[in-house]
This record gives structure tokens, sequence and C-alpha cells, in this order.
């Protein structure tokens, strides 16, 4: 099919997600994408887009990457899929050993399902099955940070704080507590970073004091808060978080699905605090951007919680894809990439790299706020509430693909992106804000 007629085909049968389908007619375009390589997406007619956001944060090592290729093409040949229920298979044990492994083995225990939303609804059953097991009937509840996102199933939004996604089902969902976030752009003059943790911390030791009786887990996106648009915030935050949720006999479920895979600069964000998490959701990243998959993993002691004779007892979720071995072994050729390549060190100088070709565009008058964590980057702009749209055309005008949220432009591409390939996207980013500010 040629550019028009895909276009028309899906316009006519595919409900494409978060998007307001009737602006597809209007004034957003929809891009036909035939293949791709590398850091490179093309349409049926050719023309060829620097995905500059990594598709959503899943793809780490480029399109149509020949490692991942084959490890798939070589487990398809022996198993596509088997229930997770009552057998198991090679990839899914290597996966769970070297996962839990980069944990220290602290983290021991791995359960798996297909999507970030469904790991945060794992992560969130848990804690609260774990403490009725316990016998902690009152540990009911749970606390988010302000402008946290973790998903968009009923179960998710109740931890979401963005008004987007949640409003609209607010009837169908159990509201967790908030808590302020220790987004660095809300420091006041004279203020660190650090002071903004400590000043959030202070605020959650405060609520603790008064509910965590009732609190089963805090759920937090270490170090930066993604659909909030890209907060970043000190590690100090997850430090004290951490030691309350000692002090008050409450889980820290530290959802990773964005910033884990080496995104913030560590292959974990938490790692940057020194600290562990009673549960680790991961996805987007961890099949290098390949198969849906998503993996929860947890202590010993939670672990300990369900085992029993009485099946009751057990933790009761099911997924029929659970631990599907394709998607095993994506994540598997990922890590060994991670492990041959020394990918963290190279990211520190790419992301150094290219921090240096977007300094004009951070000094632009319009922007506010440009930062930095890892291999994510973004910057505020000042502008009318239109700006995003605009922005992702012009973008898309010269070949690349950002999508804003609201006056929040990002970049987290993937981490094959070269010398010159970063140049074609420093350049072009500060084309398309200059025409989108026009």
């Amino acid at each position: 099919m040629n550019n028009d007629e895909l276009l028309q085909r899906s316009l006519a049968a595919v409900w494409h997600p978060c998007t307001q389908m009737k602006h597809h007619l209007r004034d957003l375009p929809l891009v036909p994408v035939t293949r791709g390589e590398g850091v490179w997406l093309y349409d049926a007619d050719g023309h060829r887009y620097l995905d500059g956001i990594s598709s959503w944060w899943v793809n780490l090592f480029g399109h149509s990457n020949p490692r991942i290729n084959a490890a798939i093409t070589d487990q398809l040949g022996k198993l596509e899929h088997v229930m997770l229920a009552g057998f198991t298979h090679e990839p899914v044990v290597q996966l769970s050993e070297r996962l839990s492994a980069l944990t220290g083995n602290t983290l021991g225990h791995c359960f798996y399902a297909s999507d970030g939303a469904s790991a945060t609804e794992i992560a969130l059953k848990m804690s609260f099955h774990s403490w009725q097991n316990r016998g902690r009937k009152e540990k009911t509840e749970f606390v988010a940070l302000a402008g946290g996102y973790h998903g968009e199933t009923v179960g998710a939004l109740a931890v979401t704080d963005v008004a987007l996604f949640r409003d609209a089902y607010a009837p169908l969902v159990r509201n967790a507590h908030v808590v302020p976030s220790p987004d660095t752009r809300q420091a006041e003059p004279g203020e660190t970073a650090a002071d903004v943790a400590h000043r959030a911390a202070a605020a959650l030791q405060a609520f603790l004091e008064q509910n965590g009786e009732r609190i089963a887990a805090l759920i937090v996106e270490p170090l930066v808060q993604g659909a909030a648009g890209m907060a970043m915030h000190d590690p100090e935050y997850l430090r004290q978080a951490r030691a309350l949720c000692d002090q008050y006999d409450v889980h820290l479920i530290c959802d990773e699905i964005a910033v884990g895979c080496g995104r913030t600069g560590t292959f974990f964000a938490h790692e940057q605090a020194g600290i562990k998490p009673d549960f680790l959701c991961l996805s987007k990243g961890i099949s290098g951007g390949y198969l849906p998959l998503s993996v929860v993993l947890t202590t010993d002691a939670v672990y300990a919680d369900f085992y029993d004779d009485a099946t009751v007892r057990g933790f009761l979720h099911s997924h029929s894809y659970t631990g599907n071995a394709l998607a095993c072994r994506a994540a598997l050729a990922t890590l060994d990439i991670f492990e041959s390549d020394q990918v963290l060190e190279r990211n520190a100088v790419t992301g150094a790299h290219l921090e240096s070709l977007l300094a004009p565009l951070a000094g632009h008058p319009a922007v506010r706020h440009f930062r930095r964590r890892g291999m994510i980057f973004a910057f505020d702009v000042e502008a009318d509430a239109g700006f995003g749209r605009r922005f992702y055309r012009e973008a898309l005008a010269r070949e690349l693909l950002l999508r804003p949220m609201g006056n929040t432009v990002y970049f987290m591409p993937p981490y094959v992106l070269g010398k010159d390939d970063a140049a074609f996207l420093a350049a072009n980013a500060a084309a398309a804000l200059e025409a989108a500010l026009a």
C-alpha cells in the first residue's frame, strides 16, 4: 500500500491510542510507517523520521536490531509460547535470574505480564494481599506523588494523578492519597533540588504520621515523573522515602517502567539513591522495544507472605501470555547488549554530547527549565495551549518524531544515536521550535 491508501484505511479501521481521532482529519498528521532501521523510521513513500522519543520510550538499540532479531528468530524455531501456570521454560528462568542478579539478588522473585499498567496493578495487588496475609487488615490504601503516572487501567488510574487520564473515569476509580512531588521545577528562589526533595519528604512524613497504619504502599517514579512533563527530582527524595516507608511499615514500589533499563544513567534509577524497593516494575525498554513484556520483582519477605498450603493465600492474578518465550528472548538479547557494549558508559558520552548540541536551544528566550537525567532531556516552553500540536507538526516536517506533552518538549532517543544523528536532532528541533512559536 502507498501512503495515502494506508492512511485512509487506518483512519477507517484503527482506533489510535491517546488520540482524539477527529484531530487526524484536521491538524494532527498520521504517519504510515512501513519499516525501521536504527534511529530512523520510513513511510511507504520513502520519507524518513528520526525517532527522537524511542516510539513511546521503548526502543533502546534501534529499530530492526540484528542481534535482537536473531534471538527472536532462534526462539521462534523452538517455542513461541507456553502457559506459565504449571509449566516453565528456559528463557523465562534465565531472564528472572539475570534481573534478580541486577538487583544484587535482593529482589529475587519475578512475576510477568505484558504492559506497564498491568505491572502497576500487580504490584498494588501484591502489596495489599501481602499485608492481608500478615494479618494487617487495616493496610488497604495507597499513596502516590502529585503528577504521578502509573498507567491507564482502572487499578493503575487509582495511583495516577494526571487529570486528563483520570477524571473521565473518576466514578470507576478508588483514588489513592496524593502527596507533594519533589519536582525540581518547584524550587523557590535560593532552593536547590535537594531542598525541594527535603520539603516533599517532610510532607510525606507528616502524612504517614497521621495515616501510616492504613497505608499498604507508596508508589513513585524514581528520578523522573514522565507524564508530569519529565519532572525530575533529586535522589535524596528516594532515600528519605525509603527510610519513612521502613519507619511506618509501608511498602515502597518503584515504577521504573519508563526510567529503568539505563534511561537515567544507571540500569535502575533507584540505584542513584543507594536504596532497594520492595517492588520494582519494569516494562517498555526491557524487551528492546520489540514485544509486550512487563515484570514485577519483589523480595523474599513478600514472597513468603504468599507461600502456604491454602490457594486463597496465593497471589491470585493471571495473564494468558505471562512470561512469553519470544518476549523473554528479546529481553535476554537486550541484556546481552548492555553487557557486551558498555552501554551505560557510552550513553554518558552520547548524553553529554547531545546536551552540548542543545545548549543554544536551552538558552532560547521562550524555554524554561532545560533539564537532563541520563538519556532523558526536556524543557518547557512559554507559549499558548496549541503549541504542542504545532511543534509536533513542525518536527515531522523536519524529519523528526517528537511528541510534546502539553508545552513540555522532551527527547528520549534510542541509545544507538550517532553524532550525525544527534546534530540532526538538535538542529531540526531548534528549527521546529522557532516555526511553532511563529
